[in-house]
């Protein structure tokens, strides 16, 4: 892991720097391929509080902690613990991923042809999605047709007043309307 220090109103001195590289022993082995990630340490001191960052680029993921003590060495701890417990969470997410991820070979495209074939078993057959729920009204198919002329969708579902049969009108290309009865 390759490590870059600023020091903002003080010096960076060796023994700050042993303190991190140390540190961050307990969260090198997160990262598997250590010689892409790199750690940016900031410190900084205001009158009397000792600011620490540390910004981590590992891969495609920026870990980032800020943290102000009265001790400079305690609040690089406390950074460091913080940047662990994000590459924690962050090795957790990937590897959920890659475990829960649909293997290749379910999505590649089979030639429906070639399977049958091999198999004699016929093509799957489209799936059926449920879209959404409609509210059947008892109405004539007159009244049908004005609450759909009305709306923007393509059909309406109701329920014929006379018969009391289920129907759907529906809008046709012609600008005209179709009756399906069951």
């Amino acid at each position: 892991m390759d490590f870059e220090y600023t020091g903002r109103h003080v010096d960076v001195t060796p023994s700050l720097r042993a303190h991190v590289e140390e540190h961050f022993g307990k969260v090198e082995h997160l990262f598997p391929n250590s010689t892409t990630a790199r750690a940016h340490v900031i410190i900084d001191v205001v009158k009397n509080r000792h600011i620490a960052e540390i910004l981590l680029h590992w891969r495609d993921h920026t870990l980032t902690a800020k943290d102000t003590n009265a001790d400079m060495y305690q609040a690089l701890t406390r950074c460091i613990d913080k940047i662990e417990k994000q590459a924690v969470k962050l090795k957790k997410k990937i590897i959920e991923r890659k475990q829960t991820a649909t293997p290749l070979s379910a999505i590649a495209p089979v030639e429906a042809g070639a399977a049958a074939k091999a198999e004699n078993v016929p093509p799957p057959a489209g799936r059926i999605i449920a879209a959404r729920r409609y509210r059947v009204k008892p109405m004539t198919p007159e009244e049908a047709a004005m609450t759909l002329a009305e709306d923007s969708n393509q059909f309406v579902v109701f329920r014929d007043s006379d018969t009391s049969r289920l129907s759907v009108l529906y809008k046709r290309r012609d600008g005209n309307f179709g009756l399906i009865q069951p």
